[in-house]
């Protein structure tokens, strides 16, 4: 019996160090797949009802700096580094995970077998649960769909996203559950914010033939193999937000915001997202994530500033697949986010401590900058603490302030 055995091209670029002194390891990864054959001689038949095929799975190695190529005009490009201020310690890292993506190490695979019609529709597939990125499998003559995604693995064992794949089987989904966190904005059909998802990685391919003849194999003279190159992208379909609340004169004699409760709301995300196109579900919820204060740190002018920041992870925009618009034709992709966003608002709100021991909740719209970034980046606040008045009411919170037109620093607290 011959066996086909893989080969894969690896173009990716070369992970970089982001300012803060670790590896923002991230991102998407493009592979090329290769069946090839190592038999001897250069024409090969097979026999008759299927072969051995191994296959290898990319693996993903992609720093933010790539994913996060925006191409805001000409000559103007994306430069996350040059706008994070709070940082990445150890502690962050404990208490958050890495900045960046982590590469998977185990893999659930799906193959499909549509018989002689391609991009049929698909029946009960083959399971795979491997370890690494290689899988030796059964391939009947005919036409094949795969799809790979990584196992979600948490150092507690709970699980947030959860995948769906008994509806149909033409479809994959993930999504995320709600949690106990009441929901503030965008989401009115849901009474909680939802829990966000964790590091998830997909890869679809459809319509691949295997034949008799190897039509669409070429011969390697090199490695004396028969060849087959497929393209299989396995890219993230979480987005990361890397969020900073910069607060300016806040120490002046008394540190007017003393601490924060740690707990943030991210709204107008979607709840899914279909492993097999990457294209996210029609419901905007609120995402429940942490935050962490830091004092006296320096920003890029050279003043001390407090910072507050954190990472979330989402689905992304509703109704889009924000990893296949282009980043670097910024400004078509762009008009697609707003003319599928437009009844979307996305905000952030997190409780502050004041220095009086009242506490208030801090509300910020930040759509411009979430669709401007519709594939994760860093979304920065900057908040004038002289213009922020000091909660008033003894025992809880005194009110709940949107903030509104921060990007152009003139801030408005309605009272």
């Amino acid at each position: 019996m011959r066996h086909i055995y893989p080969y894969i091209v690896n173009r990716l670029h070369a992970a970089s160090q982001c300012v803060c002194s670790i590896p923002a390891v991230v991102c998407m990864a493009l592979a090329g797949i290769a069946l090839s054959s190592c038999e001897r001689e250069p024409m090969l038949h097979l026999h008759q009802g299927g072969t051995d095929i191994n296959m290898e799975l990319p693996a993903i190695d992609l720093d933010l700096k790539v994913y996060w190529d925006y191409l805001f005009k000409y000559d103007v490009e994306y430069d996350w580094e040059a706008e994070w201020i709070y940082g990445w310690d150890d502690t962050d890292t404990r208490l958050f995970g890495p900045i960046g993506y982590t590469e998977p190490t185990f893999f659930n695979v799906r193959r499909y077998f549509t018989g002689n019609v391609a991009y049929g529709q698909h029946s009960a597939p083959y399971k795979h649960q491997i370890e690494g990125n290689y899988i030796s499998a059964k391939y009947d003559f005919g036409y094949w769909d795969i799809l790979a995604w990584n196992e979600i693995q948490t150092e507690d064992e709970v699980q947030s996203v959860r995948i769906d794949e008994s509806s149909t089987y033409d479809y994959v989904t993930a999504y995320t559950g709600q949690s106990m966190v009441s929901s503030r904005y965008n989401a009115p059909q849901f009474t909680h914010a939802f829990y966000q998802p964790e590091e998830l990685f997909a890869g679809y391919e459809s319509g691949i033939e295997i034949n008799r003849n190897l039509d669409g194999f070429t011969y390697d003279a090199e490695r004396n193999c028969w060849v087959r190159r497929l393209d299989l992208q396995m890219q993230p379909v979480t987005y990361i937000y890397l969020v900073q609340i910069i607060l300016r004169n806040n120490h002046q004699g008394v540190r007017k915001v003393t601490a924060i409760d740690g707990s943030a709301n991210f709204s107008g995300m979607s709840r899914s997202v279909t492993l097999n196109s990457g294209q996210t579900g029609l419901d905007a919820i609120t995402v429940n994530f942490n935050m962490r204060m830091k004092q006296d740190l320096t920003d890029k002018q050279g003043n001390k500033v407090d910072v507050i920041g954190g990472k979330v992870l989402t689905f992304g925009l509703p109704n889009l697949n924000p990893g296949k618009l282009s980043t670097r034709n910024y400004a078509e992709s762009l008009k697609k986010v707003g003319e599928t966003d437009l009844n979307n608002r996305h905000y952030l709100d997190l409780k502050m401590q004041f220095y009086n021991g009242m506490d208030s909740t801090l509300v910020f719209d930040i759509t411009d900058q979430v669709r401007r970034l519709f594939r994760g980046g860093v979304i920065t606040i900057e908040l004038d603490m002289n213009k922020v008045p000091l909660p008033y009411r003894s025992g809880g919170s005194s009110f709940d302030a949107v903030v509104k037109e921060w990007e152009e620093k003139e801030w408005e607290i309605e009272m």
